[in-house]
């Protein structure tokens, strides 16, 4: 690597003391695809004799292989490491480079142009100081280049470089740049950024890179390396509150019990009064202990372990805060949300939502709206597609200790989860609680299921069939209930066809109404296993996402999955209703196992195979079953 500094070859130890205390500037480039972002990096550690020999050896090399410049040096293949991206010329994942010049150290990250990949560049804009958003001169500003300004300010990033790149492509032209700047300005305050410097460059030549550009003698601003040097960096985390979300609890012996983690916002100090969340438990700071000692106070960006004076329950997941400005706990929220997946985010459904250390689970009830990046226009919208942007209201199991996202990114900031896949299918930002769940509090009763139950002689379950159509489910369920209701029982039926005569008749068949379909019909149950009684579902509940988030809603031993197996071609052939032969017409859209998915059960506690026995015979199969298991006495 070539010497930037002297000191290297006369004093390494002094020259990384002055390296240590360097300031550090994290950014990101961003822009549309093939606007020169990885170039303009590449440029950037070339200029900054930040690439090993080598290194550049190799570049040269693959620029005459793969290169994109007719055998002229490719500073964009020294970013782009993976095959596809140096195939196809564009980035596909989030590349992280370290850069130093005399005056400061750089993390940047290289984040992809395609609108496919905008998934990750919220990833690589999650910690970033600074956006240099990238413009083809010949092209302006275009869709990607509105999206990822409206990303790089809805994720809490106030300065931007504007970065009219390729220059040499339009001559260098004045008037071209003014222009672009003149439009992006124009939609930039629209949507908030105020703190813009826009330069014009050509990352392939080094123009306006290290050096004013004598191509462009009219621009008077500041070269890009100069503006990143120059730019303030402040932690306006260490001014807030106190905040440490609680990541481990550390407890090597009997003697000693701390909780780690990374302190999110304000300082602490030894003797500080604290608060556990959500808890509201108090207690004092004893000790702040770090690998290299205990220290008497800690500051925002550290990694400590915090003892405390009285033993107080905290747990991984916990937030501990200064005593006299806590966070708010909250279970329902109004959330901005950016939807990364290719399956749609169906209002209704539940998701797993992490937050720091802590994951619970969050069904989104209702989508507000969603934004159209081109006119910032809010449009109306029952789901999120990949890529959208919305605003939507959260419901969570449980509460959580918050700060809204402006206030505090690592307490406002959250990421959505698949259930099922475990992917991460969603990004998103705590606005505001919602005063409802303020307000609305759990009323303490005498008389609860346990007691309702015993008055009935019986235990309180839900069987809930599930199946496709025609496979038999209702003819079942109503022969069990009639054997139970003979035995004395209390039950209940709820069909699917029943229901959706009156408490679900607002809903259709779309995907986002059957999960809502669902929902409801789970609260139901709930409310009726609660009175005591044994609940029958006869629903077809085609995904197993809406029939595990039915299962989580009871306690263990009161949900019973009974998977009525049928298949296809079987269900096809009874068709009493008619409705395959309507759905094979084009007449029934979005009919399950036609062309709308069945997701059969992976584990049920009872499954019928209706080939090899009839309805009376799975039915006392079922009733089995359940003494078996002691649901039901012999």
């Amino acid at each position: 690597m070539a010497h930037q500094s002297d000191l290297i070859a006369q004093d390494i130890g002094a020259y990384l003391k002055a390296h240590e205390h360097k300031s550090l500037l994290r950014f990101i480039t961003c822009g549309s695809v093939d606007d020169g972002k990885s170039t303009l990096i590449g440029r950037l550690l070339y200029e900054s004799k930040m690439i090993f020999d080598d290194q550049l050896s190799a570049l040269e090399q693959d620029s005459k292989k793969v290169g994109t410049r007719g055998g002229e040096l490719d500073f964009a293949l020294l970013v782009d490491g993976l095959a596809a991206e140096r195939e196809q010329g564009i980035t596909i994942d989030v590349a992280y480079r370290f850069f130093s010049t005399e005056k400061r150290k750089f993390i940047v990250a290289d984040t992809p142009g395609h609108e496919q990949y905008t998934r990750n560049m919220v990833t690589g804009a999650s910690t970033a100081d600074l956006a240099v958003i990238l413009i083809d001169a010949r092209k302006g500003v275009l869709t990607q280049t509105r999206r990822h300004s409206f990303l790089v300010h809805l994720i809490g990033i106030s300065r931007v470089v504007l970065a009219v790149n390729k220059m040499d492509l339009v001559g260098y032209s004045r008037e071209t740049f003014e222009r672009i700047v003149a439009d992006y300005r124009a939609f930039a305050a629209r949507i908030g950024l105020t703190d813009i410097t826009a330069i014009p460059l050509s990352a392939a030549y080094g123009d306006n890179i290290l050096a004013a550009s004598p191509n462009m003698p009219w621009h008077a601003g500041p070269n890009l390396m100069q503006h990143l040097e120059d730019v303030p960096v402040t932690d306006a985390a260490t001014g807030k509150p106190f905040r440490l979300p609680v990541q481990w609890v550390n407890r090597p012996n009997q003697d000693f019990r701390g909780f780690a983690g990374q302190i999110a916002s304000g300082r602490v100090a030894r003797g500080d009064r604290i608060r556990v969340l959500p808890s509201g438990r108090e207690s004092e700071v004893a000790r702040i202990v770090t690998a290299g000692g205990d220290l008497e106070s800690a500051v925002a960006g550290q990694s400590v372990t915090l003892t405390l004076t009285s033993e107080v329950d905290v747990s991984r997941g916990d937030v501990i805060a200064a005593g006299s400005a806590p966070p708010q706990v909250a279970s329902q929220f109004e959330a901005t949300i950016v939807w990364m997946h290719e399956e749609p985010m169906l209002q209704g459904r539940a998701y797993l939502l992490k937050t720091g250390a802590r994951t619970v689970t969050a069904t989104i009830t209702p989508v507000k709206h969603k934004i159209n990046v081109n006119t910032l226009d809010e449009l109306p919208a029952e789901r999120l597609e990949l890529n959208d942007i919305g605003v939507c209201e959260l419901e969570l199991d449980r509460g959580i200790p918050f700060d809204p996202y402006t206030e505090n990114h690592t307490l406002g900031g959250f990421i959505l989860i698949d259930r099922m896949s475990n992917s991460t299918v969603g990004a998103g930002l705590l606005n505001f609680a919602l005063r409802r769940s303020q307000n609305v509090h759990w009323q303490a009763l005498d008389v609860d299921k346990k007691v309702r139950a015993r008055q009935k002689g019986q235990k309180a379950c839900v069987l809930w069939l599930t199946g496709l159509s025609g496979a038999g489910k209702s003819t079942i369920a109503n022969l069990i209930e009639k054997r139970l209701t003979a035995e004395g029982r209390h039950t209940y039926l709820l069909d699917g066809d029943n229901v959706r005569h009156g408490l679900n008749k607002d809903l259709g068949f779309t995907a986002q109404d059957r999960v809502e379909n669902i929902r409801r019909v789970a609260e139901v149950s709930k409310l009726m296993v609660d009175a005591g009684l044994i609940v029958l579902v006869s629903f077809i509940s085609p995904f197993r996402s809406e029939r595990r988030m039915a299962r989580e809603l009871f306690q263990p031993g009161e949900f019973f999955e009974v998977f009525i197996d049928t298949p296809l071609a079987e269900a096809e052939r009874r068709d009493v209703k008619g409705l395959y032969k309507k759905a094979r017409r084009g007449e029934l859209k979005n009919f399950t196992g036609i062309d709308s998915p069945y997701e059969t059960p992976e584990s049920p506690e009872i499954r019928i195979d209706t080939t090899a026995m009839d309805a009376a015979g799975a039915a006392e199969r079922i009733i089995d079953r359940l003494q078996e298991l002691k649901v039901i006495d012999t």
